[in-house]
């Protein structure tokens, strides 16, 4: 079992302005916007950065974290399998679509519901 990172999410005041700045820092392309923010997008099986809109001062604060997809399992199964290799469950109410877990050192991360494909299997041989 594994997961793969599928998104990699930043908390923004003003999420168009760093959306432009990483997609020209990366070479990546807006691909989707509303009124909570902007994801963009570089190669297929890079993770989505999602800049999310907040009111908050940002600096200093948690402004990122990780979003995990199961690759070859679901959910509850990878849930199970993070926790056994140290995870922790934090305050925030699971919903539905994702698990809120800290790592070992305390480091925030979401685990979706969403399934994503594993990395091709050339990847790992280079």
């Amino acid at each position: 079992m594994a997961s793969r990172i599928a998104d990699i999410v930043i908390k923004a005041r003003s999420p168009e302005r760093l959306a432009r700045f990483w997609c020209a820092a990366l070479g990546y392309r807006i691909t989707g916007a509303d009124e909570t923010g902007v994801a963009v997008s570089g190669a297929a099986n890079a993770p989505t950065m999602l800049f999310l809109r907040t009111d908050d001062d940002v600096r200093g604060t948690e402004t990122l974290h990780f979003d995990l997809c199961p690759t070859d399992s679901g959910q509850a199964e990878e849930l199970e399998r993070l926790l056994s290799l140290g995870a922790t469950p934090t305050d925030a109410v699971p919903s539905g679509s994702w698990h809120v877990l800290a790592d070992p050192e305390g480091n925030k991360f979401c685990l979706m519901a969403k399934r994503i494909a594993p990395e091709p299997a050339d990847f790992h041989d280079s």
